[in-house]
C-alpha cells in the first residue's frame, strides 16, 4: 500500500475529476475542478486518464507524509512547495520516497492548487463521479481532515521526470479578461447597461466560492425584472437586483430567476476561479465559434504533447 496521510488540509482541500453528467435535473451540481486547465495539466504530467480524480487545494497551508514510494505533480497557483524542507517546483513530476513531507505553503496569488497522484486518487464514487461538493452534504462526501489516507486508484506507473512547458501554464498575474458570449435574454438589457458591463473594470468580492463569482463595480442602471426560474447552465453571468454581475461556476444551484446576459466560456470560468478577492475582473463580448476554436486548440495542444526523455514536451497539431 502506498499513500499520502493528511497531516494538515489547509483551508478546505477536496476530491474533485471532470464532475458529474447528466443529474442536474436530480437538483445536484455538476461539481468538478474549478480551473480545468491546472487539472488536466496535473494528470497529463502522470499520464493519468483524462477524468482521473486529484486534490483540489484552496489557498494552500497542505501537509502530508508519504508512506511508501509515490509520484505526484502539483499544479496550480503560484505558491511554494517543498519535500523535506527543500524547495520543488510546480507544473512538474515529483517523486516521493517513503517517509518524506510534503509541504504546500498558503497562495498569496490565486485561489487553487491542484495534487495529482499517479494512479489517480482513490474515493467514493456516486452518480458517475468522485466529485465533492460540500454544500450537498451527501454522506462521506466532505473535504479532506487531518488523517485521512489518500490512495491511488491503479498501480503506480511511474514516467520519467516532466514538465510542462511555460507557454502552456495560464498566466494568472494579469487583469483577467473574460469573454462573454450573448444568450437569448441579451436583448433584454439595455444598450447602455451591455456598454457599462463590458467597458468596465470589476473586483472579485470576498463572497464568491465554487458555486459563483460575484464582481463588484459599475453596476447596471436597469436590469431586467425577476424572471421564472429556470435551468441555469455553467459560466451563466446572472444580473440580480442590484444591478452587480454574478458568474455561476460548478456547484452553483440548478435553477434560478434572474435575468442573464450570456454566459462565460469554460476556459475564462478557469481563469476567474484563480482569482482571489479584489483580483481585477473584466467582461469582453465574444462569439461562440471563437470560444470553440479556443477550446479546440487547447485540447489539441493537450493530447497531441509528448515528453522526450529528458522531460522536456515535444508538441505535434
Amino acid at each position: 500500500m502506498r499513500w499520502l496521510e493528511v497531516i494538515h488540509p489547509g483551508v478546505q482541500s477536496t476530491v474533485q475529476d471532470s464532475g458529474r453528467r447528466g443529474y442536474r435535473h436530480h437538483g445536484l451540481a455538476a461539481g468538478g475542478a474549478l480551473d480545468l486547465v491546472s487539472y488536466a495539466w496535473a494528470n497529463k504530467l502522470l499520464d493519468n486518464p483524462r477524468h482521473a480524480a486529484c486534490l483540489e487545494i484552496m489557498l494552500g497551508g497542505f501537509r502530508a507524509i508519504a508512506h511508501g514510494s509515490l509520484q505526484i505533480a502539483i499544479t496550480g497557483a503560484r505558491t511554494s512547495v517543498a519535500v523535506n524542507g527543500e524547495p520543488v517546483e510546480l507544473w512538474r513530476t515529483l517523486n516521493l520516497n517513503d517517509g518524506d513531507e510534503l509541504t504546500i505553503s498558503h497562495s498569496v496569488h490565486n485561489r487553487l492548487i491542484y495534487l495529482a497522484v499517479a494512479g489517480g486518487l482513490d474515493s467514493p464514487e456516486q452518480f458517475g463521479s468522485r466529485t465533492v461538493v460540500v454544500r450537498e452534504k451527501l454522506e462521506g462526501r466532505g473535504p479532506i481532515k487531518t488523517g485521512d489516507k489518500l490512495v491511488p486508484l491503479e498501480p503506480q506507473r511511474k514516467v520519467p521526470s516532466r514538465e510542462v512547458p511555460a507557454h502552456q501554464r495560464p498566466d494568472f498575474s494579469s487583469e483577467v479578461v473574460i469573454g462573454l458570449i450573448p444568450g437569448y435574454q441579451y436583448a433584454q438589457f439595455q444598450r447602455t447597461d451591455i456598454l457599462r458591463l463590458t467597458t468596465s473594470s470589476y473586483t472579485v468580492s470576498d463572497q464568491s466560492d465554487r458555486m459563483g463569482f460575484r464582481l463588484q463595480g459599475a453596476a447596471l442602471a436597469s436590469p431586467p425584472p425577476g424572471i421564472i426560474s429556470e435551468g441555469i447552465g455553467y459560466g451563466s453571468v446572472q444580473i440580480p437586483g442590484d444591478g452587480q454581475p454574478i458568474v455561476l461556476l460548478n456547484d452553483s444551484q440548478t435553477i434560478g430567476g434572474y435575468p442573464k446576459p450570456g454566459v462565460v466560456p469554460a476556459l475564462d470560468c478557469s481563469r476567474l476561479a484563480q482569482q482571489l478577492p479584489g483580483g481585477r475582473v473584466r467582461f469582453e463580448l465574444c462569439d461562440l465559434a471563437t470560444a470553440q476554436n479556443q477550446r479546440r486548440l487547447f485540447e489539441l495542444h493537450y493530447q497531441n504533447t509528448r515528453w522526450c526523455q529528458n522531460g522536456q514536451a515535444l508538441e505535434w497539431l
